[in-house]
């Protein structure tokens, strides 16, 4: 059997690589498809990652109009693009993001050190052909998402994180992996103001997944792409530190984290004149002792 083919339990799995392969998608637009949750995965039993069933490509391979059916739902669209698809205006497409009407669901920075927001091609249409969206697509906008928009309302990454964190709990496994999805949008500082203790801490961050864009550690675009990560709302950060505490509740009582074991108390020394003749003599130098025989 290839090693990309194994068999967990009475099921054959591929790897991801191969299951992409199998489904005729890139690989980014596999990855998309397992985020968005239209592709499902298990977990490696040898701790490799995730992997894909059989079955599960199967499924998809069997569906009306594959594969051309499942690539155009994985489309992803820039604003250009968006504004095409929509009919209006870019500055009316970016006011409608901002506002939260549109989600995005992937974001990259580009060499510019500017954020460029992705959506799903798919509803950007559907928005755009619901009637009841006509007045926010043609009109002028109500006077109080104007107002929104003035002081500098922009739902973008925040609707990104909640669609990310989505994806992390659907891949949590574990009691553990879940506590670490919701600690991963959370500042290092409320996390450490949650969990005090330094070990129970560092098991936490062992299951907290890393940045969704590679970037170079520490350069702009790194710190910018953790500004989008991180939860930045007084209301967010609220109920994901509620979410969090129940978490590690419940995985406390799954699995205690590690901890080093306690090292063995010495005995205590007496001092020389106290100690039995014997024991005495044992602690004299090698020459003394002969000398004293």
């Amino acid at each position: 059997m290839s090693g990309d083919t194994i068999t967990a339990g009475n099921r054959l799995t591929w790897a991801p690589s191969r299951a992409a392969r199998e489904l005729g998608l890139k690989r980014d637009e596999f990855d998309l498809a397992v985020h968005l949750g239209r592709i499902r995965t298990v977990p490696d039993d040898g701790g490799g990652g995730r992997r894909v069933p059989r079955d599960e490509v199967d499924r998809l391979r069997a569906a009306e109009g594959f594969p051309e059916t499942l690539r155009d739902g994985l489309r992803t669209v820039g604003t250009r693009e968006a504004t095409a698809l929509m009919g209006v205006t870019p500055t009316r497409f970016t006011r409608l993001a901002r506002l939260g009407l549109v989600v995005p669901v992937a974001f990259y920075i580009n060499r510019y050190r500017a954020v460029v927001w992705l959506y799903l091609a798919d509803e950007v249409r559907q928005f755009a052909a619901d009637e009841k969206n006509a007045a926010l697509l043609r009109g002028r906008a109500p006077e109080w998402l104007r107002d929104q928009l003035a002081a500098g309302l922009d739902l973008r990454p925040r609707n990104w994180r909640g669609r990310h964190l989505g994806f992390l709990l659907r891949h949590a496994d574990d009691p553990w992996e879940k506590a670490g999805a919701l600690a991963a949008l959370l500042d290092p500082v409320q996390i450490a103001e949650l969990v005090n203790d330094p070990y129970e801490r560092a098991h936490l961050n062992r299951f907290r997944p890393g940045p969704p864009v590679r970037c170079a550690p520490g350069s702009p675009a790194a710190q910018l792409a953790e500004r989008i990560t991180t939860a930045e709302d007084a209301d967010e950060i609220g109920w994901l530190r509620a979410d969090l505490t129940r978490a590690l509740e419940e995985a406390r009582e799954h699995r205690p984290a590690p901890r080093p074991a306690p090292r063995p108390t010495p005995r205590p020394r007496l001092p020389e004149a106290e100690l039995p003749t014997p024991e005495r003599r044992r602690r004299l130098p090698g020459w003394l002792r002969r000398r004293g025989s």
